[in-house]
């Protein structure tokens, strides 16, 4: 039984999810760096590994639901414990209700909100066991605003901001906590490929005011060093 803390990243890879596991990482937890690309989640693991933290990659699709179980189970089943889910991974949609295809909306809705579903539904068990556990759930602001021009996109992070407050408020007296987070503009490998698309607009020039998602990674090598 691992005697550290194991908390589960998804879309560990890059962004947020790569920051977030930095961070939990120098707070001495052990890192399950999951994403899509074995190869993204594994230069995390090379990244937390050299700041002296204990990490490993997984490669998953978070869409498959039974994937998802057979996943979370093997790494109940090797660490004794799961201790944290951050429900990181999400893909990106542009356009408005007129511009968004039905497949777009699909694959948007089995990644952003079905695999936020499966992911905590995978590990919830198990936490309820230990009567201890935390899941947070990455949102958006355009969970509660909306954004134009993102209709799947804010769909899917409405949908994770009330499915966040379901199930705190369901398991609560098992010890679980849920929360969210809903960032507003994060400058990330995630949104790059929209930015190219709006080089000459005026959102563009407004990309200095983007915060940088690495923050993070900077504030935990500071902490480490610190130390």
């Amino acid at each position: 039984m691992n005697t550290q803390k194991v908390s589960i990243v998804t879309g560990g890879g890059s962004g947020i999810g790569h920051a977030i596991s930095i961070a939990l990482a120098s707070a001495e937890q052990y890192i399950i760096v999951v994403d899509l690309s074995l190869e993204s989640a594994q230069t995390t693991v090379d990244e937390i590994k050299s700041l002296g933290g204990n990490a490993e990659a997984v490669a998953l699709d978070v869409s498959n639901h039974q994937l998802t179980k057979e996943t979370f189970d093997n790494i109940a089943d090797k660490h004794g414990r799961i201790d944290v889910l951050v429900n990181n991974a999400g893909i990106g949609s542009v356009g408005t209700l007129e511009q968004t295809p039905e497949d777009e909306l699909d694959k948007v809705y089995r990644v952003n909100v079905k695999g936020v579903y499966n992911c905590a539904q995978a590990v919830v068990g198990h936490m309820k066991k230990r009567q201890s556990g935390v899941i947070v759930n990455m949102a958006s602001i355009a969970s509660s605003v909306g954004i134009p021009d993102r209709f799947a996109y804010s769909m899917s992070k409405g949908a994770v901001l009330t499915m966040t407050y379901s199930i705190a408020k369901d398991y609560v007296n098992d010890g679980i906590r849920c929360n969210s987070v809903a960032p507003a503009r994060v400058h990330t490998p995630f949104v790059d490929s929209y930015l190219e698309k709006i080089t000459q607009t005026k959102s563009m020039k407004c990309l200095k005011h983007y915060q940088k998602h690495n923050r993070l990674v900077e504030w935990a090598h500071q902490r480490k060093s610190a130390h």
